[in-house]
């Protein structure tokens, strides 16, 4: 099994994909381990001091003024764990929480918390174990960490709460690390606070959602150029002198993408010969401008999460010159913003994608296909309400477009008076990258049927090598009306699944 280590230096998004959706074991270096006990040196010091620090001896939040006495400050760790995992709602699927524990272990290992190395090795215990917290949907406002989330994490560390063990079965979490030879830790001044006062669950959101949507955005330059192919359309208009003019990176590489997937096909163009069109509607003609515009999201937002990947989030944070300071950085802004970008942009590429497979569909407008690609219309409705669908999950990307970091509420009796929003910008991000892959799949689902439909015009190698592994898939070609539901569960599963990708990739190599 693949292992991922963790230094003092931060980790990388492939490492975080590693543990939280390939089960990686999780290892601390030499190096973490001594800035742990390193840090922990300088809270023990402090800790030992008649003089009050925030976090080691002092309340929290707007509790942040009464002087914690010593024999008190274990109970004071334990009870901030347990009062702040207050979460409520429908569970966080398993990934998120092995991302969240995750990069909460690669900021205990930065050296810059005060964690003792003892707490950190059973964080990756915990992981490596394959338990995993109840986390609920609500209690985080992206500011002071994602509070309840990480406060659950937190609970099992201790011994206490619910968690899912490597079985699927949630078991009192007492009782899961009893069954794996763990014991619960025991919190010392400072400890409970650094392990829920990070950003740590949306940017383990965002990692996956930026994994996700490369993928994506691939297929849609894909289906985009299959729409275009069943439409008669040009493909002139993904010459690359024409994108060098406006030269954003993310447009010329879907240009380029469609041009790979086209190469050779007999139906580009065909329109000039018998129908002619000076021009095809934007939502062909313009498809490498919208979707190259969201790869250059995309990549704004990688930078964001390169960086963050990189940071120590505390607060207090342990200074290599034996400060401990009291910061503002666990405030989730620059994360929230990227989600809600993010957002923003796959609601425009689901849009672009249904007005095409609305034009698919639209005898009057698709130069010569069937009324909604149907065998018999009238008799039978074909894709009609495949396109129902398709505009209803458009009609939701478009809600949760809705930018959640433009939201703040005060908290805590107004001590943290401005909040981030940025784990429910990351929740509604997660609902958007999946409807966005449904959206996908109806329009490979009408573009695959329409090209078949094209008899006599042969379609372009990729073209034909992407219907050839989409039928194989189990999604059906044209025909009498059937149940339908089952072929865009399949359609949806294929590009779910990296295989709308890898069957244009065949041909054309790699895609951008």
């Amino acid at each position: 099994m693949h292992t991922v280590v963790v230094g003092t230096t931060g980790v990388t998004a492939s490492d975080v994909l590693a543990v939280a959706r390939g089960g990686a074991r999780v290892e601390l270096s030499a190096e973490a381990v001594a800035a742990l006990a390193a840090a922990r040196e300088i809270v023990d010091a402090l800790a030992a001091k008649p003089e009050p620090v925030y976090g080691v001896s002092t309340g929290f939040g707007a509790l942040a003024t009464r002087h914690i006495s010593q024999e008190l400050r274990a109970q004071l760790q334990r009870n901030i764990v347990r009062s702040h995992a207050a979460g409520m709602g429908p569970r966080v699927e398993r990934e998120v929480v092995r991302a969240l524990m995750f990069l909460r272990l690669k900021t205990v290992c930065s050296g810059h918390t005060g964690v003792r190395p003892e707490v950190a090795q059973t964080m990756a215990d915990v992981l490596n174990a394959g338990i995993t917290p109840v986390v609920h949907e609500y209690g985080s406002l992206g500011c002071s960490g994602d509070l309840a989330p990480l406060s659950h994490c937190a609970l099992t560390l201790m011994g206490e709460g619910d968690a899912e063990g490597p079985d699927g079965t949630v078991r009192p979490a007492g009782e899961l690390l009893a069954a794996h030879g763990i014991v619960p830790v025991e919190l010392r001044e400072k400890e409970g606070l650094a392990l829920l006062n990070g950003t740590d669950g949306m940017l383990g959101m965002l990692v996956m959602a930026l994994a996700d949507l490369d993928s994506l955005y691939k297929s849609a330059d894909i289906t985009a150029a299959l729409s275009l192919e069943a439409l008669l359309g040009t493909d002139k208009v993904l010459a690359p002198e024409l994108h060098a003019i406006r030269p954003h990176p993310g447009q010329g590489a879907s240009a380029a993408n469609m041009l790979a997937v086209l190469k050779d096909s007999e139906l580009t163009g065909h329109h000039q010969d018998d129908a002619p069109r000076v021009q095809d509607a934007y939502s062909v003609r313009c498809a490498p401008q919208v979707a190259g515009a969201g790869r250059d999201t995309i990549a704004h937002a990688r930078l964001v999460a390169e960086r963050e990947l990189a940071s120590a989030v505390d607060n207090p944070v342990v200074l290599p010159d034996g400060r401990v300071e009291s910061n503002g950085n666990f405030h989730g802004a620059p994360v929230a913003y990227v989600l809600d970008f993010l957002a923003i942009a796959a609601a425009d590429l689901g849009s672009i994608a249904e007005r095409r497979t609305d034009r698919l569909l639209d005898k009057n407008r698709s130069h010569g296909l069937p009324p909604f690609l149907a065998d018999d219309a009238g008799v039978d409705s074909g894709l009609m309400i495949a396109q129902y669908t398709q505009a209803a999950l458009v009609s939701e990307m478009k809600r949760l477009a809705v930018p959640a970091s433009a939201d703040s509420i005060p908290s805590s009796a107004m001590q943290e008076d401005h909040v981030s929003m940025g784990w429910s910008a990351a929740r509604k991000l997660r609902i958007a990258v999946d409807n966005l892959t449904r959206i996908i799949a109806v329009e490979l689902y009408a573009a695959t049927r329409a090209i078949e439909l094209r008899e006599g015009l042969t379609p372009a190698p990729a073209s034909q090598a992407v219907i050839e592994a989409v039928r194989a898939a189990g999604v059906q070609g044209p025909g009498p009306d059937r149940f339908l539901a089952p072929d865009l569960a399949a359609a949806d599963a294929f590009v779910r699944a990296g295989g709308l990708v890898a069957a244009a990739e065949k041909v054309t190599g790699p895609l951008q």
